[in-house]
């Protein structure tokens, strides 16, 4: 598996002690290949069990949160925080309410997010969270119930300089205000403890198009760097119809790109004339018949309710956007035999390891998540620096700065590639430049 004895033996030890959380697992496992050809050259990284240290969350709050429901039922949901990483910085990372939610999920997010938030260049360090609350058919009043109990149990754990938490799959500035709201009564202060707000408390403008357009500014870098091309003409599939996706399909647009799918747990459009995202938008707020409606007047158009089926679409770029691990061996393989020859992540770990290996093999240009969906911690950042001088920055300024990080990610993980494997493998090349910072904080503030 790795070339490293001391990778292996590492290795072994968290996948036998953690053998019960794939997710997690996985993150390592591919964070580790990276590391392969770094360890033997960086002999500290093994005398003073760097690895042993930076696997293993800093801590991890767990707490049940009791709330109750519009019939006046009590309802009991578990919840998590996992503060993974403060060495660079204080913790940053979303909180996630969905019914998957686990240890392991949360691991492995909090575990990508350290270095993820590394390659920004902003000081912030790495966590994750959430319950297994699933928000989706529940009225505001049991959701603003169920916010306000959870943070009851959080508000001691988080802080300005301490955990930063934001928003995340089924969390949007609705939950965030619940939440900061509850925390700011609590603790009698207004201070930047969330970022992701509604731009009336506090948030950031461009905070809710980051993600999906950082996708887009960092893939622009890549096919500028290694094709002396842009998005212009290009045939974009993208998975994932939430906020991610369909920034992300805004902006590649706007940069010339033909959006010819797009995907949702209902399945997916395909249109090779290009998707008419102004249509979409307007029918989703009119009625759930999204698809059937859009066929109305895009008879070319073609539906399938699988929603896997987008990666037999063929295309020259893919963004999976939707959730970890949704592209497998075999959709990878039908996604290169149809044509495509670009991958860009914009969830977090889309792809399989199998899967990842398998693009690399193939000479397919890939950008890993920890790097290309960097975009929203980004602005995340942002909107901590904002909220610490009292200034509010307008969008043009703050999309300026996204692309400025965005292009210096590119850079540092491309960078740090060819330094050690003298190729432009950006899987490698953003553990790395993400870990060296982490590395080098964790050495210079000893081993406690």
């Amino acid at each position: 598996m790795f070339k490293s004895a001391y990778l292996q033996r590492v290795y072994a030890e968290v996948s036998q002690r953690y053998k019960d959380q794939p997710e997690f697992l996985q993150a390592v496992e591919e964070f580790f290949d990276a590391m392969d050809v770094l360890v033997e050259k960086e002999p500290n990284i093994e005398k003073y069990s760097i690895m042993e240290r930076i696997v293993e969350p800093e801590r991890i709050i767990r707490f049940r949160v009791v709330w109750t429901d519009d019939s006046g039922k009590i309802q009991v949901n578990r919840a998590m925080r996992v503060q993974f990483n403060s060495a660079i910085g204080p913790y940053k990372g979303g909180i996630r309410f969905a019914p998957n939610v686990n240890e392991s999920i949360c691991k492995f997010l909090g575990f990508e997010q350290t270095f993820k938030n590394s390659l920004t260049g902003l000081p912030m360090g790495g966590a994750k969270g959430g319950a297994d609350f699933d928000p989706t058919g529940k009225s505001d009043q049991e959701i603003m119930t169920f916010c306000q109990s959870f943070m009851s149990e959080l508000y001691a754990h988080v802080g300005p300089n301490y955990d930063v938490p934001a928003g995340d799959f089924g969390v949007g500035a609705r939950e965030i205000g619940y939440m900061f709201g509850f925390y700011k009564k609590i603790v009698n202060q207004w201070n930047g403890v969330f970022t992701s707000k509604g731009i009336a408390s506090g948030g950031s403008l461009g905070r809710s198009e980051a993600t999906g357009y950082g996708v887009c500014y960092f893939a622009q870098e890549m096919l500028r760097a290694y094709r002396n091309d842009t998005f212009q003409g290009k045939r974009v599939i993208i998975s994932g119809a939430g906020k991610v996706g369909w920034m992300a399909a805004q902006k590649a647009t706007e940069l010339g790109a033909k959006v010819v799918a797009m995907s949702d747990i209902k399945g997916v459009i395909h249109d090779e004339n290009g998707i008419d995202l102004g249509l979409i938008l307007r029918l989703q707020k009119q009625s759930p018949a999204v698809m059937d409606q859009y066929r109305q007047t895009h008879p070319e158009a073609i539906f399938n309710p699988d929603p896997k089926s987008i990666w037999t679409i063929p295309c020259d770029i893919a963004m999976p956007c939707a959730t970890q691990n949704e592209i497998y061996l075999p959709s990878a393989e039908a996604l290169v035999k149809n044509g495509c020859w670009m991958v860009v992540e914009g969830a977090n770990m889309p792809t399989t390891l199998d899967a990842t290996r398998y693009f690399v093999d193939k000479g397919i240009l890939f950008a890993p998540g920890k790097a290309a969906n960097a975009g929203g911690v980004a602005v995340s950042g942002l909107e901590m620096s904002q909220n610490a001088m009292h200034l509010n920055w307008t969008f043009e300024e703050v999309d300026a700065k996204l692309k400025q990080i965005m292009a210096g990610i590119f850079k540092k993980a491309d960078e740090a590639s060819m330094k050690y494997t003298g190729t432009h493998n950006l899987v490698i090349g953003a553990n790395i430049a993400g870990f060296m910072k982490v590395y080098q904080a964790m050495l210079e503030q000893g081993t406690l």
